[in-house]
């Protein structure tokens, strides 16, 4: 599918999803308010109760992501972070609170819905040192070596073009910066069927890339020290009720796919000394 086309879908579907939380309706996904949330597993029991003490309710209801990266990624006080498809904002605030005043988190969605639900959440939480941005996470709109920290909680899985976003990470870090990102990676082969069924790049699965994939593209944009660390192994019996909704026959496929979808905790860091070359743009 054409990545204009998988953009679009990402786009209609995460912007259902901040309706229906705006709305006081199920939580995200955009999934039927009946249905289980078709990122369940993935996308539940993510955070500690002490985590998010004192964020609006809007900020968990509207997280779809698939790991914690703000409790796995190292954040001291004064540095800039970058959260990659913010979405309601969640991360985004938990860094903030981290980096402190005199740091600051940005937060990168390219969904109206969503940017509008951040901002109020943001406002709901009292919270200064934030700053929430309109565009792709292709083409990311801050200088390069602008930031210290590049975080994402899976999202790099839904582009159509991971390499570039990767790129575009490494370009905006500082020299020494850190990208450390949560993100459902691919553990061995999978039926070529479920990379098509564009219903489940938004649904947390099919964009993701293998493992060794992952690791080639974080050093084919300069990246070293590259560690992906699994978080949470899926089984087919997680998914099971979700992947029935999309026509798949989930005992078919159970031998091929079970265990070979995890989220993963990916670290990497820029070279120290090295600002943004054109190799690497």
């Amino acid at each position: 599918m054409a990545n204009e086309s998988i953009r679009e879908t990402v786009k209609n579907k995460y912007g259902e999803a901040a309706r229906r939380v705006a709305a006081g309706e199920a939580s995200g996904c955009g999934c039927e308010a009946s249905a289980i949330p078709c990122c369940d597993p993935i996308s539940s029991n993510l955070y500690d109760a002490s985590d998010v003490a004192g964020l609006p309710k809007d900020a968990m209801a509207a997280s779809l992501g698939c790991g914690n990266p703000t409790a796995l990624a190292q954040l001291n006080a004064g540095e800039t972070v970058l959260d990659l498809g913010s979405g309601g904002g969640i991360d985004v605030l938990l860094s903030a609170r981290r980096v402190g005043a005199s740091g600051k988190a940005y937060g990168l969605d390219m969904t109206d819905e969503m940017l509008a639900l951040a901002r109020e959440n943001q406002q709901k939480a009292g919270v200064r040192n934030v700053e929430f941005l309109k565009g792709e996470i292709e083409n990311i709109p801050l200088p390069e070596n602008s930031v210290d920290v590049v975080i994402s909680n899976c999202v790099i899985n839904l582009s159509a073009d991971k390499g570039r976003v990767l790129r575009e990470a490494f370009r905006v870090l500082r020299p020494g910066g850190r990208f450390a990102v949560s993100d459902v990676v691919v553990r061995g082969e999978v039926p070529a069927d479920i990379r098509r069924n564009i219903e489940l790049w938004v649904g947390c699965v099919a964009g993701a890339m293998e493992e060794s994939e992952y690791r080639s593209k974080l050093a084919a944009a300069g990246f070293e020290e590259i560690e992906i660390e699994a978080t949470r192994v899926y089984s087919v019996g997680d998914a099971r009720q979700f992947l029935a909704t999309k026509g798949i026959d989930v005992d078919a496929i159970a031998p091929q796919v079970e265990g070979k979808f995890a989220s993963a905790f990916v670290r990497a860091k820029k070279p120290k000394g090295i600002g943004t070359t054109d190799e690497h743009k």
